[in-house]
């Protein structure tokens, strides 16, 4: 439900949408091409991609940003962000991640993913 809710509401406001996009995984010279299904990949109004990983949990653990993280790298996008709709204002349960951030500014976001 939330997935289809937060789609409909991105496209309403112009942006183009793909649920539970297939993510290919490659290991040497074989590929494996239902490796994982990220939740929303979205291109923004300004062209911006943004992959979205959408939980409704108690608690968002380490192995949520994992998650994420391995989407990110795998898929060559540099942004997403973690939801949590298991919170009383829908602001508390947003982490923004960043894939391959220049280590010079790695100290401020904690969520950054380590280089490769």
């Amino acid at each position: 439900m939330y997935e289809s809710c937060l789609a409909f509401e991105l496209r309403e406001r112009g942006c183009i949408v793909e649920r539970q996009r297939p993510q290919p995984v490659k290991y040497k010279t074989l590929t494996i091409e239902v490796g994982y299904r990220i939740d929303l990949a979205v291109r923004s109004t300004k062209g911006t991609d943004v992959l979205v990983e959408l939980k409704a949990v108690d608690k968002v653990i380490p192995i949520h940003g994992a998650q994420l993280l391995t989407h990110l790298r795998l898929s060559d996008c540099a942004v997403g962000l973690l939801i949590n709709f298991n919170v009383e204002l829908l602001k508390d349960g947003v982490t923004r991640f960043v894939n391959d951030f220049p280590e010079a500014l790695c100290a401020s976001s904690a969520h950054s993913a380590p280089p490769r």
